[in-house]
């Protein structure tokens, strides 16, 4: 089992900043892919930034120039810098993992990944 936990997040202004982080602990597969979600109430998850095993990364349109997804494998750390926040980025953010994963393009689906963090609750305010 891998247990994922999020970095806590943060209530923060229109235009401002904020670094998410996961850490993954417990049993570690092989060919990992790593990905963040995100859901704000009365709306569907969606992904926000994937990375396969290979250390390539898709972000959603919604998020492309200002989101930057990293990896330290030796850390098992996954890391979402967010830049020029905005009120609609407000929502829960989830980290996801599954291993085994040969994609050759990162996967934004939340049906690849197996094991999910708890979230973590990102507020933006105009």
């Amino acid at each position: 089992q891998v247990h994922l936990v999020e970095s806590r997040g943060a209530s923060v202004q229109s235009g401002g900043s904020l670094r998410l982080s996961c850490t993954a602990s417990g049993y570690k597969p092989g060919a990992v892919c790593m990905a963040w979600f995100r859901q704000a109430p009365g709306k569907a998850r969606e992904g926000v930034a994937a990375i396969n095993r290979d250390g390539n990364t898709v972000h959603a349109d919604s998020v492309q120039g200002r989101f930057t997804l990293s990896r330290d494998n030796a850390k098992r750390t996954l890391t979402l810098q967010m830049n020029t926040l905005k009120p609609e980025d407000t929502a829960m953010y989830y980290c996801a993992e599954v291993g085994g994963c040969y994609l050759p393009n990162p996967s934004l689906h939340h049906s690849t990944y197996v094991y999910w963090g708890q979230g973590t609750q990102v507020t933006v305010s105009s």
